[in-house]
């Protein structure tokens, strides 16, 4: 390199592949929480619904009653869209991290930001659907809430959408014609 020389670094593919390390990270918390609704004596998350009972004197905590979530069809198919959508992340992410360790694989980025935008159109499609079908099927006679689980299902799938964008930009082009 010599004194004229200006050598611009732009780390775009290095903060996209960081995007995708949280979203990965948002979506495994998401689907392991234990709170995607939750309301008085009540609790619902991907894997379980559990309920909580009367007490039948002061003295006695009230009991926990738990049951699988995975009989409906509707939940059963946002915790698959949901899961397809991480492992998509996941081979995204690997690919991303190899093509950038390498350096010279700039050819995989385009591969990386499109399985990026699969799984936020899967994220999306699984986040849409769940608070419809749950207040379409249940009737809940108190105040309920989505819970922090959901929020990191749409946190992850912000990550996602914005790693994406960012493997999309050709930061290449511009540097080799400048120079």
């Amino acid at each position: 390199m010599s004194v004229n020389e200006v050598f611009v670094f732009r780390p775009f593919k290095l903060i996209a592949l960081l995007c995708v390390f949280l979203a990965l990270c948002l979506d495994v918390v998401a689907l392991l929480s234990p709170a995607w609704v939750t309301a008085d004596h009540f609790s619902l998350s991907l894997w379980e619904s559990c309920s909580q009972s009367e007490a039948r004197h002061p003295t006695e905590e009230a009991q926990w009653s738990c049951f699988s979530t995975l009989t409906s069809d509707w939940q059963i198919a946002t915790l698959v869209l949901l899961g397809v959508g991480a492992v998509a992340t996941l081979v995204a992410f690997l690919v991303a991290l190899i093509s950038l360790c390498k350096g010279t694989q700039r050819r995989h980025y385009r591969t990386v930001a499109v399985l990026l935008f699969t799984a936020v159109v899967l994220q999306a499609c699984a986040l849409v659907l769940y608070p419809i079908k749950f207040i379409d099927g249940t009737v809940l006679q108190t105040y309920h809430e989505f819970n922090w689980g959901y929020g990191l299902g749409w946190g992850a799938t912000i990550f996602m959408l914005g790693g994406g964008i960012l493997f999309c930009l050709r930061t290449d082009i511009y540097e080799d014609a400048m120079y």
